[in-house]
């Protein structure tokens, strides 16, 4: 005893306009059609739900029982199709995202804005946190999708490459640096050095020395946030490296950015998912947006023979 859907339907319709004609007209089917489903849809029950007259119909006992019911469940349904085609048309939806503290302060607000210009109803909610606890909020499923540096590849979690950037010096206006044409790393070793905590300075050294170049990095301050190591490069405290994606807080802290030299090392960055989990139309269409801006905007990547180096 199991009704079909059409067949509901056709009894709903037929109940609301108490005429076969009508109710056919609603359906967009002939007449003949939708007396076949109230006749298939009494034979599935066992039992008549309308009594027909030669002008109108009237619902027996179980039809009267039926009927709020049937409505009910074709409201409901229809509703749920109704929300989900706002889903996919982008007309609903939210987006969860995990990003290390310096990309949430630069590129993603950037990302964000456009992406919400061209989605309104699509709400973006970021997560700023420690580049540690990305993948772990990826895992837990606290975010539909997380943003960081390469990793140790974890079988739970997918990463596609965004985008792979040079190190570029970073330093105050007037400094002795502005007047050199080319930059490179040795030239670090004349000022104090503002490095990250972690393996930031590590992996820089690590990477050096497979380029075959030993450069003298000896921090004069290490801190947690780049942040911090932009706001005393300001105050005159000293130089730093980071990524070209940081160039809005650079110029908010009225900095100067160069590309760095002998050698070229560069990061790549990835969006991670969780393996096997299936992403919202909402999340799938900001990762694409994403993609896009990645790609359209001039990132000064250096030339493809350029050494690349390991993840931060």
């Amino acid at each position: 005893m199991n009704p079909t859907l059409r067949q509901m339907r056709a009894f709903v319709a037929l109940a609301k306009t108490g005429n076969f004609t009508l109710a056919a007209q609603y359906l967009h089917v002939t007449q003949s059609a939708l007396s076949g489903l109230i006749k298939e849809l009494e034979q599935t029950l066992g039992v008549r739900v309308v009594d027909r007259s030669t002008r109108k119909i009237a619902l027996t006992e179980v039809g009267r029982e039926l009927y709020p019911l049937f409505s009910k469940m074709i409201d409901d349904l229809d509703g749920a199709l109704v929300n989900i085609a706002d889903h996919t048309k982008l007309k609903k939806g939210m987006v969860r995202i995990a990003a290390p503290q310096l990309m949430s302060c630069t590129l993603l607000p950037q990302v964000i804005a456009a992406y919400r210009a061209a989605h309104p109803d699509i709400a973006v909610r970021l997560v700023d946190c420690a580049l540690e606890s990305v993948g772990a909020r990826v895992f837990s499923g606290e975010v539909d999708f997380g943003i960081g540096p390469e990793r140790e590849p974890s079988a739970q979690i997918d990463a596609d490459v965004l985008f792979e950037m040079p190190f570029v010096l970073v330093f105050p206006q007037g400094h002795p640096l502005d007047k050199r044409e080319r930059a490179t790393w040795a030239d670090l070793a004349g000022y104090p050095f503002i490095s990250l905590q972690g393996q930031f300075t590590e992996r820089l050294l690590s990477d050096m020395h497979l380029s075959t170049r030993e450069v003298p990095l000896n921090p004069a301050n290490e801190v947690t946030f780049m942040t911090t190591a932009l706001a005393m490069v300001s105050a005159g405290l000293g130089i730093t490296v980071c990524l070209p994606y940081a160039e809005p807080l650079v110029t908010l802290y009225k900095l100067q950015m160069r590309l760095l030299h002998e050698p070229e090392l560069t990061r790549r960055f990835f969006v991670y998912t969780r393996e096997k989990r299936s992403l919202s139309p909402a999340a799938e269409s900001f990762i694409a947006f994403l993609f896009n801006y990645v790609e359209s905007h001039d990132w000064n990547i250096p030339p493809a023979n350029a050494r690349r180096g390991g993840p931060i």
